[in-house]
């Protein structure tokens, strides 16, 4: 896995949520009963744990595998039917380590609660684990996209970061899946790693761009609470350079666009056409099921979690529950929120004229006067009622959502 990902990105990709109930408010309406809907399915199981990494994970035990896989079809079965499942994404953990054949049973699951193969089919794969025998499962399977956690190709820094692969595996991963012939293949990257330089950086993403994938994902590395890298900030061991990290993203951003790598969110680059749907569909407030122990679910009234413990998790689909983490009731209030913020972090912005009248309870002047602040600032640009932030305002995107939320939960600006 890697870090730096959008915080809604990781509760649908990766099934991390952490939220609170709120009441009192109508439930939601989806915009359209032809909505689609996206499948994340977690893979709890890895060799070993990275040192950024903050995810639910297990070390696979006899039996484990196959209960869980026995567990996943139970769960499917217990999920309301939406109209249809358009996306899906496999994460983890390392999908990768699963053996063909138990691979193979995954697909076959996902396949019969999607009636099919969905439009854009993904799954996350690290370089160790990519082997002709998996590829060919995948492919046979319906899988469309391929998620190559590389992080890097300097081996000082993948050692930094607990990191397992060589890059003698990413070369050799890479070449494989290459030719396998997928539909869309992204490549993920790391930047502003213990001890990285501006040059070792524009290195990876010059060599990544050699190699000519579709995607690019290109995340600053992310400080988790229970992560060994953590513990290294708490003891000074490492440190954060804010401005450093900001002169990453610009260097990138130009790098990627004289490459032909169009930016559609702040750290997502893509040829055209390769853009991740599902992520798409999921900063733009669509619903998605979770399936497995700590997946997380966007669907019906709700948004919650289960519960991230892989015998817990067994126990509860055995009878029958899901979502038995904390979870939160969905009104428009909480999507219309939502909306703004992870809109804004997609290049073409947010258009807030549905929101206005599907939520107008909204304190919207507050929030009008806080966008045309940023707008002042320079931070965004306003084209009637759509928003887009600037280049200076994705640098400080995290920033400006919490003057944004500050202004919609409070009815007063920042």
């Amino acid at each position: 896995m890697s870090g730096g990902k959008s915080w809604l990105q990781w509760q649908a990709m990766n099934g991390s949520m952490t939220v609170s109930e709120r009441s009192g408010f109508p439930a939601v309406t989806w915009p359209s009963p032809e909505q689609s809907t996206g499948l994340y399915v977690h893979v709890p199981f890895c060799s070993s744990t990275c040192d950024f990494c903050a995810f639910y994970q297990e070390q696979p035990e006899a039996g484990q595998i196959r209960r869980y896989l026995a567990g996943v079809a139970r769960e499917a079965a217990l999920v309301p039917t939406p109209a249809r499942i358009d996306t899906v994404f496999i994460g983890g953990g390392t999908p990768g380590l699963l053996a063909p054949r138990d691979l193979a049973r995954l697909l076959e699951v996902i396949r019969a609660r999607c009636g099919g193969s969905p439009r854009e089919w993904s799954i996350e794969l690290a370089p160790g684990s990519v082997s002709p025998e998996r590829l060919a499962v995948l492919r046979e399977g319906g899988v469309t996209r391929i998620s190559l956690g590389v992080q890097s190709f300097q081996p000082a820094l993948l050692e930094a970061l607990g990191r397992r692969h060589s890059l003698a595996q990413i070369e050799r991963a890479w070449e494989r899946i290459h030719g396998a012939g997928f539909a869309s293949v992204n490549l993920d990257l790391m930047f502003a790693l213990p001890g990285q330089t501006a040059e070792e950086w524009a290195a990876d993403v010059r060599r990544a761009v050699e190699l000519g994938p579709d995607h690019l994902s290109t995340y600053c590395l992310t400080f988790e609470e229970d992560t060994r890298l953590w513990l290294k900030l708490s003891q000074g061991r490492v440190r954060l350079d804010a401005e450093f990290e900001a002169r990453l993203y610009e260097v990138t951003w130009a790098q990627l666009a004289a490459a032909g790598y169009a930016q559609y969110e702040v750290s997502n680059f893509a040829r055209p056409g390769h853009a991740c749907a599902h992520n798409m569909s999921t900063w733009r407030m669509g619903q998605w099921i979770g399936l497995g122990p700590s997946a997380a679910s966007q669907q019906g009234d709700w948004r919650g979690s289960n519960i991230a413990d892989l015998e817990a998790w067994l126990t509860a689909i055995e009878r029958g529950e899901r979502l038995t983490g904390e979870r939160t009731r969905l009104t428009p209030a909480l999507l219309a929120e939502d909306a703004v913020i992870f809109g804004l972090r997609m290049n073409a912005g947010v258009n807030l004229a549905p929101w206005r009248r599907r939520v107008p309870e909204l304190p919207w002047l507050a929030l009008d006067a806080e966008l045309a602040t940023l707008e002042a600032e320079g931070m965004l640009q306003r084209s009637a009622d759509t928003l887009r932030l600037t280049p200076r305002g994705r640098l400080l995107a995290d920033a400006l959502a919490v003057r944004i939320i500050a202004a919609l939960e409070t009815g007063v600006p920042a």
